[in-house]
């Protein structure tokens, strides 16, 4: 399978170029594929020295060709084509191994094309058509095979061969579904009825005894193929279904709808074997069984695909996001290790079906949940994290290695927040506690006794920029105090807060040093002189809700604000006036706002379970939202080079994303270190104010 893999991976290059390429390869295979070891025996080849891919990536290829929406998509029996049906009005074959064309497309059909199917022996093709006709291929030539079928009076919206060939049925916007001769064309008698609107998907069963059709009414059917005769309709959804298949090992069926679920049912019975499975978050178009019927898979709207447990209906993994556009159709190659979409956007992707497990690394080993890392600056060679186990680890970010034992003190809960100084030399860390403790980020020794003076717990804590002579902490005590990082000996001034109805949001120094910003849960965001502690102007009032997270830019110039009210807000930090309308997008409250390093974007993470990036400048939405995440975003920051973004949720995956700053591309999960993904608790409410500082990690 390595092979395979390496081939898929490599193959377009090394098929045009010369030999040598071959060997150029083997060094960016990933270092757990047995096909890299090989790359020792050869002198003088490259090195991947940083970053370095731990295993192969899911998407194995990205197809091009269509002009436009790529609407069915499937494997030929004996896995080695792929067919494909556009609303360009074509089909086209394309080798499943490279993803280069075959052939040039088939031509004929004069409206979108909706569905096409290869017959059980790989030789023919039958394709639909909104022209509401069906036609048959020859599928090593191109050739029309016969006349087009007719015999539907609207769009033909699914097609299907019988398991032994002879048949083919086919459903339509007519609200029927038709037979017929798959050697000679003819329609095989009446046209089967009983749907109340158009018929969107048809399939046949594995022993080719049964059919079931699914409709925008709401319903499937069952029908008898020889006697025509159909079962009561099978009810659950609560909009159109869109998509039908049978399960090849028993009688199962599975269905898509745009109620955004996916049910199972017994086909013997009729009745629900399940609740609905969710999880998409608009309407699922295509779904279908994995051959061995362990697995199922669905394409949605949503622009992502998901992979379930068919017996538990569990997700087997984060969704798969890679598609620009809504994905129309799914399914698995004939041995179910692979799987192709094709979606609106133009193109068709494969992916590796047997990637979907996720793999811990070395970082795996705190006893708890990790509730916040952070990079060493200014190199990021380092990592710290800490957990509810009330240590803090540190790590090698190029080899995941622990560095040196943990570090032990803190007794009382989770340790929430961790920061090191701008210099990198030390460490502050805050839990329940009530206190801030200060390390050696070399030794892991603890610098003095831990700072006291806040009356309940710390919950933000950051050194003061540019040479870390201050730490600044606020905590549920209602006060923001500032210390003398070096002595410790007692706060340089507090800021009391009691006369405030909110609670402390999110708090940040400005890059120069020189200004304090708070965000309070009452609407409001308070700049103060970070020597004096006095107030620089009036408190900055504009959000109708809550403001969950404020931060400064690279400049100390400008600051961001983002809401419960759902709005994006950009401030002149020396006169306090905004500096044009609120940014509207999100669909729910925002709860974390950054400037990438240059400047130059912002990004937003919000409860809807998207995040968004906004030019600094105009205010303008740079691209569709980034989709992927189950649940509220809690945070979203850049890189310090702005050309990745991490994000991290709270989903029941509790995963960390990484993502292409400057290619709208997800980096897909198996394409990074997953540092976090086994976290067994997570608590939101410790996390959702920050500010940015917190959730980094190495990415391959």
């Amino acid at each position: 399978m390595d092979v395979l893999r390496f081939i898929r991976m490599f193959g377009g290059a090394i098929s045009t170029s010369t030999p040598h390429l071959y060997l150029s390869a083997l060094p960016f295979s990933p270092t757990k594929a047995h096909i890299t070891k090989f790359a020792d025996k050869f002198h003088g080849l490259p090195k991947v020295v940083s970053r370095h891919r731990a295993t192969w990536p899911e998407i194995q290829g990205k197809i091009h060709g269509h002009s436009e929406d790529v609407n069915s998509v499937a494997f030929s029996p004996d896995g080695k084509c792929i067919v494909s049906a556009s609303d360009d009005k074509t089909i086209q074959l394309w080798d499943a191994e490279t993803g280069e064309p075959l052939r040039p497309p088939l031509v004929g059909h004069t409206d979108w094309v909706t569905s096409a199917v290869f017959s059980p022996d790989s030789r023919r093709i039958v394709s639909a058509s909104d022209d509401r006709t069906i036609r048959l291929w020859d599928a090593e030539t191109g050739e029309l095979l016969q006349p087009p079928l007719k015999g539907h009076e609207d769009s033909v919206m699914s097609v299907a061969f019988s398991p032994d060939g002879m048949h083919i049925v086919s459903a339509s916007s007519d609200m029927t579904i038709r037979l017929w001769d798959a050697n000679t064309g003819k329609l095989l008698g009446s046209p089967l009825k009983g749907h109340e609107s158009s018929v969107t998907s048809v399939a046949f069963s594995s022993d080719g005894k049964h059919i079931v059709s699914a409709s925008g009414d709401m319903t499937l059917r069952l029908w008898d193929a020889e006697l025509r005769e159909p079962r009561p309709p099978l009810k659950g959804h609560e909009d159109w279904v869109s998509s039908v298949a049978f399960s090849q090992v028993g009688m199962h069926i599975v269905s898509a709808s745009h109620d955004k679920t996916i049910h199972l049912w017994d086909a013997e019975t009729g009745q629900l074997l399940r609740p609905p499975l969710k999880g998409h978050e608009d309407l699922v178009k295509s779904v279908m069984f994995s051959p061995d019927g362990q697995r199922i898979v669905s394409a949605s709207y949503d622009k992502t695909i998901k992979l379930w447990d068919a017996k538990t209906g569990e997700p087997l993994r984060p969704p798969l996001g890679g598609h620009e556009g809504p994905v129309k159709s799914v399914t698995f190659s004939p041995d179910g290790k692979r799987i192709v979409s094709a979606s609106s956007d133009n193109t068709i992707l494969l992916w590796d079906a047997e990637m979907g497990e996720l793999v811990p690394t070395p970082l795996d080993r705190h006893e708890g949940s990790i509730v916040s890392v952070a990079f060493l600056p200014p190199d990021g060679q380092c990592i710290v994290s800490t957990s509810d186990d009330e240590t803090i680890r540190l790590w090698n970010a190029e080899t995941g290695e622990l560095l040196q034992p943990l570090l032990k003190g803190h007794t009382k809960g989770s340790v929430k927040s961790v920061v090191f100084s701008p210099d990198g030399k030390r460490i502050a860390s805050v839990t329940g506690d009530n206190t801030i403790w200060l390390w050696d980020a070399k030794t892991g020794e603890l610098q003095q006794p831990p700072l006291r003076g806040h009356k309940g717990s710390v919950t933000y804590v950051a050194f003061s920029p540019p040479d870390g002579k201050c730490i600044l902490s606020a905590s549920d005590d209602k006060t923001v105090r500032l210390w003398d990082a070096h002595t410790g000996r007692g706060e340089l001034w507090q800021l009391p807060l009691q006369g405030r109805k909110g609670s402390v949001m999110s708090v940040a120094f400005s890059p120069d040093g020189q200004r304090i910003v708070l965000a309070l849960s009452d609407k409001t965001i308070w700049l103060w002189d970070a020597k004096t502690g006095e107030p620089l102007q009036p408190t900055l009032k504009g959000h109708q809700y809550g403001v969950m997270s404020v931060a400064f830019s690279p400049d100390s110039k400008r600051l961001v604000s983002a809401s419960h009210d759902k709005t994006i807000r950009l401030w002149d930090v020396e006169t306090g006036k905004l500096l044009r309308p609120p940014l509207k997008g999100h669909e729910g409250p925002i709860l974390s706002v950054a400037f990438s390093p240059d400047g130059k974007c912002i990004v937003s993470a919000s409860d809807d379970k998207t995040i968004r990036l906004w030019n600094a400048n105009t205010g303008e939405l740079l691209r569709p939202p980034l989709r992927g995440h189950e649940s509220s975003v809690v945070s979203a920051v850049f890189s310090p080079d702005s050309k990745q973004i991490v994000s991290l949720s709270g989903d029941n995956l509790k995963t960390i994303w990484l993502w292409h700053a400057t290619d709208p591309e997800v980096c897909f999960p198996t394409q990074c270190t997953w540092l976090f993904t086994y976290f067994h608790k997570f608590d939101v409410q410790n996390l959702s104010g920050t500010s940015g500082h917190f959730f980094i990690f190495q990415a391959q």
